[in-house]
């Protein structure tokens, strides 16, 4: 029960913190000569997932794939951030700092992740039908 109430106030966290990028992604679209195209559209990426991981606390079980998703986004993000910050001496503190950050929010959610569902009486019919 206690793994149940952690991931839901993962989600929250994480949910909230990827959909607070709405704020510079509107400024980005106010302004788009000023604005990098790429983080851009990046940031509509995860506000969208912020959004869903949200709607993932009610019922994180039925929402497994887009938990799963989140965390191997993340750490997705983080490999390719981790990369470019070793190319690019004068971004490297704050993309290797942000990779830190993708791969804690990707190893919390896999930790957490809920149990796939069983399918109990409905698989042992199959079996037997």
């Amino acid at each position: 029960m206690w793994r149940e109430r952690v991931l839901k106030i993962v989600l929250v966290m994480v949910g909230l913190f990827f959909s607070a990028g709405i704020y510079p992604l509107i400024g980005s679209l106010r302004d788009p000569a000023g604005s990098d195209t790429g983080d851009t559209m990046m940031l509509s990426l995860y506000v969208t997932l912020g959004v869903f991981l949200l709607i993932a606390v009610r019922n994180p079980v039925e929402h497994r794939s887009v938990i799963a998703f989140a965390a191997w986004s993340s750490f997705a993000h983080a490999v390719t951030m981790s990369i470019q910050g070793l190319e690019i001496p004068s971004q490297r503190t704050g993309f290797l700092g942000g990779s830190a950050v993708l791969v804690v929010i990707g190893v919390a959610l896999i930790a957490l992740a809920p149990a796939r569902k069983t399918l109990g009486r409905t698989s042992a019919v199959v079996a037997q039908g």
